[in-house]
């Protein structure tokens, strides 16, 4: 996996060291409640030890899930490009998805907007022609984050997850 840079922002793989910030941020509701249909939040350090290294395990020039870190090295969340599920089956499709996942500690810093940014250019370099997100009802945030990186609201969808969503696409 690739690292990319932005004017403030690192991003790189995962590595074990970072299970701690894993722990800590997907164990708080707030970052919990939108991700998944049946969101729970992450109750022990094994559980982000062991969801830590799968993140960092991906082998992939295009895709990933990259640890978002402050030029200190502060960690302060992820952004990913994943290939999503459809609804209705285990196997994933060849659509390419867009999401990110942050610290509350770190939100409203425009943070999220920038790596975001930043990886959505990086699949267009790669000859990636769409990209596309989804969202929850009531996560206004991200549906804001969509729009800002110049994402098109495309309306509710259950093309994906086995859930109702709001999709966004941005195309090259």
């Amino acid at each position: 996996m690739i690292t990319l840079d932005s004017a403030r922002l690192k991003m790189r793989p995962w590595e074990q060291r970072d299970a701690t910030f894993v722990f800590d941020m997907y164990s708080r509701w707030d970052v919990q409640r939108f991700l998944g249909h049946a969101p729970e939040v992450m109750q022990t350090l094994g559980e982000a030890e062991r969801l830590t290294k799968r993140l960092g395990q991906v082998d992939d020039p295009l895709l990933g899930y990259w640890a978002v870190e402050l030029a200190d090295g502060t960690v302060v969340g992820t952004v990913m490009l994943q290939r999503i599920r459809l609804s209705g089956t285990a196997a994933q499709s060849n659509e390419i998805e867009i999401g990110w996942h942050f610290h509350p500690d770190y939100w409203g810093h425009g943070y999220a907007v920038e790596a975001a940014s930043r990886v959505l250019k990086h699949a267009f370099d790669s000859q990636v022609n769409r990209v596309i997100a989804v969202t929850l009802e009531g996560n206004t945030p991200s549906e804001r984050l969509c729009q800002r990186i110049g994402m098109k609201n495309l309306g509710r969808t259950s093309r994906y997850y086995d859930a109702e969503y709001t999709l966004f696409e941005a195309t090259r």
